[in-house]
């Protein structure tokens, strides 16, 4: 596992082009940009507006993440 990664939970809000995803996290209410580890695009993983996912976010860009599993 890496150093300065926060793994946080949240709902898909919005479904972008070129697998971009707009996530609710569910501690402070905020929405921020994420895409798919190549895990879950090696493996035709589909994720819909409404899945519960966790997301790897770094400390230096809170804005964005990495969506790793899907609950």
């Amino acid at each position: 596992m890496k150093d300065n990664v926060l793994i946080v939970e949240g709902e898909v809000v919005e479904s972008l082009p070129n697998t971009l995803f707009r996530v609710r996290l569910f501690q402070g209410e905020r929405v921020i940009l994420c895409y798919l580890s190549g895990k879950m695009r090696k493996n035709y993983i589909k994720i819909m507006p409404g899945d519960k996912v966790k997301i790897e976010m770094t400390s230096y860009d809170l804005d964005r993440g990495r969506i790793i599993y899907r609950v």
